[in-house]
């Protein structure tokens, strides 16, 4: 782009020459890459480490060390999603900073590793349990089997594929969007294995709630980022001309404008940490409890008072679901049709009293051992599986409107579902620190590709100071509101068409090449994710 002169679309028509391409190309220093190496085999250490402390506490002996390489294993993959992860999406958030002259690219990457690392640990997981929610339930409740780490395996690897040569192509396709699409597609191929319709084989509600953030979050980015510029410009461009000018010679911006656009890559670094670093965490609880349910099946360090007011909550639900159940009574293992519920969304005679008689058994099970710490090591996993299916129940029961439950029914199995998640969605602290690890470390590598798209290829002229600003606002804003719905969305989707916003609102024009580009790779990344995870499926099913 530093070779040619482009038409910057003003109304006079003339030609200006773009600044020159920032130094890209640089070495890190042999020290960062030492420090690089350093971080990375502690991380792995201290994973390590956190497993066998959490197992030594819970008293279990170690039989057989085969359950303990597999978890081995499938924590690398999924710490590698994590870390392509970093260097696909995380290329946006320091692309307007480098191209600004804001921040040297070097260090760019760097500081937007560390605000990704610190966005991870601070996170919520709601997102995380937002996604695994996506998956059969029938699968979640034998993750420990071969079904289980043949559907952890086959998202986890058809996601990274096509992250990777998304990346490979330097198209900003989403690290979301990825994941949805793998979760689909483990979902239809299990459900067709079983001889059922595809369409069963994944909570379509849900997946249109997030299938809502994923579309409308790019529209969002562009409409409001060129309002954002648009309004800029109106107020401020007599009074600071150099807010709208490009950079020139190489020289960084003036120190004010330096700030803001490292403060708006920050804030995008620390947001896309918060968001899109709960993908990893979900999955990673899903493969812990699969091959330790002794130490993570269920949250033993839930305080007494959570225990006290789970027996409150059950006793109200178990209310509520004994009198929409009246009247039948059920002869032996209520689950099956529980769980025939949550996978086919279909009241039958059978589900309220089935699901009284779970509730029944699951509150029984607490009460009997007083505290979720002292659940002995043989009977956790069913446990947590029985908390998990209620749980799951309630969800749908709640939005279900053949349940016919009033809104204080509805609240009182709100309060017994919250109390049921307490217990059985949690993310140990260790878990967060590794997928930070795993995430901070991965910005730094292979950012370059993507950089290049979105600093040069999506505009006709470079990029201002105040399109860059306006791009990160819009990007960190609708990431972090996404964040507190709990809702995962593109980082690379809402920056990228953000920027396109602002060329559009600033005349500058848009390179329809690109633009295509990406969008293709927006629209194929779903079917493509799911065709790869149901083949990776298929295969691994009978692999394993």
């Amino acid at each position: 782009m530093s070779e040619m002169t482009v038409n910057s679309g003003h109304a006079d028509g003339a030609s200006i020459e773009p600044a020159s391409r920032p130094n890209l190309d640089k070495g890190f220093n042999p020290l960062t890459m030492i420090l690089f190496f350093g971080i990375l085999a502690t991380g792995l250490l201290f994973v390590a480490y956190s497993i066998y402390v959490d197992v030594d506490a819970t008293g279990t002996k170690v039989t057989t060390y085969l359950p303990y390489m597999l978890l081995f294993v499938a924590l690398l993959i999924a710490l590698g999603f994590e870390f392509v992860n970093g260097f696909h999406d995380t290329a946006n958030a320091v692309a307007t900073v480098i191209y600004t002259r804001s921040l040297p690219a070097e260090f760019a990457v760097i500081w937007s590793g560390f605000f990704n690392f610190l966005g991870v640990l601070l996170s919520s997981g709601a997102v995380a349990f937002g996604i695994v929610s996506l998956l059969p339930v029938e699968l979640i409740l034998q993750v420990g089997s071969s079904a289980g780490f043949a559907m952890v395996f086959a998202l986890l690897i058809a996601a990274i594929i096509w992250n990777l040569g998304t990346w490979y192509f330097g198209l900003p396709a989403s690290s979301s969007h990825t994941m949805i699409g793998s979760i689909m597609g483990v979902g239809i191929a299990n459900a067709l294995l079983r001889g059922r319709d595809g369409t069963t084989g994944v909570d379509w509600s849900q997946a249109a709630g997030i299938g809502k953030a994923l579309l409308l979050s790019p529209l969002f980015g562009f409409a409001l980022a060129a309002v954002l510029l648009f309004v800029l410009k109106t107020a401020l461009l007599k009074a600071t001309p150099a807010l709208f000018a490009e950079p020139k010679d190489n020289q960084p911006p003036p120190l004010w404008i330096r700030g803001i656009l490292v403060l708006t890559c920050t804030l995008v670094s620390f947001f896309h940490g918060s968001n899109d670093g709960q993908k990893g965490m979900g999955l990673i609880m899903l493969i812990l409890i699969g091959t330790v349910p002794t130490a993570y099946a269920l949250n033993r360090a839930l305080p007494e008072s959570q225990v006290a007011k789970f027996y409150q909550t059950s006793e109200a639900a178990s209310k509520v679901i004994a009198a929409k159940g009246a009247g039948h009574s059920i002869i032996g293992d209520p689950r099956p049709a529980v769980t025939r519920y949550v996978a086919e969304h279909h009241i039958t005679e059978g589900t309220f009293p089935s699901l009284a008689v779970l509730v029944k058994d699951v509150g029984e099970q607490v009460q009997k051992y007083g505290s979720l710490n002292k659940v002995p090591a043989e009977v956790v996993g069913n446990t947590r599986n029985d908390m998990y299916l209620t749980s799951e129940a309630i969800r749908f029961l709640t939005k279900d409107k053949e349940s016919e439950l009033t809104k204080e029914d509805i609240a009182a199995l709100d309060a017994y579902k919250a109390s049921l998640d307490s217990a059985t969605k949690f993310i140990p602290t260790w878990v967060k620190i590794a997928v930070a690890i795993a995430l901070g470390l991965g910005t730094m590598i292979g950012w370059k590709r993507i950089v290049v798209t979105v600093g040069e290829k999506i505009g006709k002229t470079h990029l201002t100071y105040a399109q860059g600003a306006a791009a990160e606002i819009t990007a960190a804003a609708t990431i972090a509101a996404a964040d507190g719905y709990g809702l995962p969305v593109s980082t690379t989707h809402v920056l990228s068409s953000g920027i396109a916003g602002t060329m559009a609102a600033n005349g500058s024009g848009l390179q329809l090449s690109t633009i295509r580009n990406i969008a293709l790779a927006w629209v194929l990344t779903l079917p493509a994710a799911m065709i790869l995870s149901g083949a990776l499926y298929y295969i691994f099913s009978h692999l394993f």
